[in-house]
């Protein structure tokens, strides 16, 4: 069996004139529900084995809190900068790569990717994932690169836990 938790990056800042949208900041709410949903998250599941995160700078610091709050070593976090796509093609790349040696793994990306991953692969019809929202869906499968249809185990969001 395979776990696969999806978390979207939190909430970013667009005050930032003549930056690349690849560089935008987390706001300070996004830093605050990037703490408040790893520490949720932390008392909910076991560490995952692995934790992928888009080269994009507001994934990225998510990704870094979550780290933080799971104890998860930073430099075990992988950054894959095709992670920073908004379709579902490289996230559905990236999961399928996973050494099977991973039973569970928890990735950091983007919108639209997101929505469209988790609808084609979780049995749970989502219409919106929102910053800082997490999906987890476990697959029965042995190898990641059969993954097909799972079963959606958790949809949760920073509004579910203000």
């Amino acid at each position: 069996m395979k776990t696969l938790y999806i978390v979207r990056h939190a909430k970013s800042s667009w005050d930032y004139n003549g930056i690349e949208d690849i560089d935008r900041p987390l706001k300070k709410r996004g830093i605050k529900d990037s703490h408040l949903m790893s520490k949720f998250l932390s008392k909910e599941i076991a560490k995952p084995d692995v934790f992928i995160s888009s080269s994009a700078n507001r994934a990225l610091h998510t990704s870094v809190i979550f780290c933080e709050n799971f104890e998860y070593p930073l430099s075990n976090l992988k950054i894959r900068r095709q992670l920073y796509s908004f379709s579902d093609g490289y996230l559905v790349k990236t999961v399928k790569a996973l050494d099977d040696g991973f039973s569970s793994a928890i990735i950091f990306s983007h919108d639209h990717g997101i929505n469209t991953f988790v609808n084609k692969f979780g049995n749970t019809p989502i219409a919106h994932v929102p910053t800082c929202g997490i999906i987890g869906i476990q697959f029965e499968e042995k190898h990641w690169k059969n993954i097909k249809k799972g079963k959606t185990i958790m949809t949760e969001s920073p509004k579910n836990h203000k």
